[in-house]
């Protein structure tokens, strides 16, 4: 086991080598200077040319990036163009708002998701399976802007259940500790403020588990009426074993394998995919913070993001495999 983490971890640093590549060059063939944008359209040749050299942009490309993997080397992701600021900090900063929502989001897609699934596959053809799989097939559909947009006319502007964008409504104190404010609410005892935090989550994180759900709906019920098929489940129902017993104690957990990986790629989804839902939901986590270096076109803040996020993918997927051999363990990890 510890040896085939360790390579999993060595695949780890060819992996983000690559993704530092793909991500370095596309963002030095998208057309604009981030000299101009940091100085305006009227700044003088003279001063762009000064921008530029104290930027690093006047180098070769293969210079730049080369200046950009000795810091890499060193754990330094560099400075952003905007506020001077470390980028490692400013992706501390923001990283437990984003996996405030990601883990929320993923909760209500597991939770409805495998329930949907189960319920789906011993009611085959029936109504239900007929009207959760149509839901399905409508939640991987729907873009994720949209359902946003539709949610904040109606339960924000419409109905004033839930508010429209933000962690925390103006004037509600909370002490930060963690900045994971959940977390900070219970840990000092602020009921309000754990009110607040929870009533401002729920929104966009129905919102990014729309596609998750659903995808996690369809492969459950399709590992699920895979495995009812086999020989044990017919030998565990002719010992005379209950219903609940052969789904739950039998069925579930040999179903669970498939659908482990489906879960474990849809949470590194969510961390990328979280983006949409952040910017319109102007939640302050990662995906935020990346669209606005986008549109600044801030090329540290952009590359430290992407690295970033694909290392939680790789770490993501690594302790999927991992659990496997703890769901099944005829399984084996060499």
């Amino acid at each position: 086991m510890l040896a085939y983490i360790a390579r999993r971890f060595l695949i780890l640093i060819p992996t983000l080598l690559g993704v530092s590549v793909i991500v370095f060059l596309l963002l030095h063939l998208t057309p604009g200077d981030p000299a101009e944008l940091l100085l305006g359209e009227r700044a003088t040749p003279d001063a762009l040319e000064q921008m530029r050299e104290h930027l690093g942009l006047n180098e070769p490309i293969h210079v730049q990036y080369g200046m950009f993997l000795k810091r890499l080397m060193k754990g330094d992701l560099g400075e952003t163009i905007w506020t001077r600021q470390k980028v490692w900090i400013e992706v501390k900063q923001r990283f437990p708002a984003t996996i405030e929502l990601s883990v929320a989001a993923l909760f209500i897609s597991c939770f409805f998701g495998i329930i949907l699934g189960i319920v789906s596959a011993t009611k085959q053809y029936s109504i239900f399976d007929y009207a959760s799989m149509l839901g399905a097939l409508a939640g991987v559909s729907m873009p994720i802007f949209w359902l946003a947009l539709v949610f904040m006319l109606i339960f924000s502007l419409n109905l004033g259940w839930l508010p429209m964008s933000g962690r925390l409504s103006v004037g509600v104190e909370l002490k930060t500790v963690t900045n994971f404010y959940i977390l900070d609410a219970v840990l000092t005892g602020n009921g309000k403020a754990l009110k607040d935090v929870l009533w401002h989550l729920i929104m966009p994180a129905v919102t990014l588990s729309t596609i998750p759900m659903a995808i996690v709906a369809r492969m459950t019920r399709s590992a699920m009426l895979d495995v009812l098929r086999q020989d044990y489940i017919k030998t565990a129902r002719a010992k005379g074993l209950s219903r609940v017993q052969v789904i739950f104690k039998h069925a579930l957990r040999n179903a669970l394998i498939p659908v482990v990986t489906t879960i474990g790629l849809q949470f590194g989804v969510m961390l990328g995919g979280a983006i949409l839902t952040e910017t319109i939901f102007a939640w302050p986590g990662v995906g935020k913070w990346m669209y606005d270096a986008v549109m600044q076109r801030d090329y540290m803040v952009i590359q430290g993001g992407v690295l970033f996020i694909a290392t939680l993918f790789v770490v993501i997927n690594l302790c999927v495999d991992v659990l496997y051999a703890v769901i099944n363990p005829r399984i084996s990890v060499r």
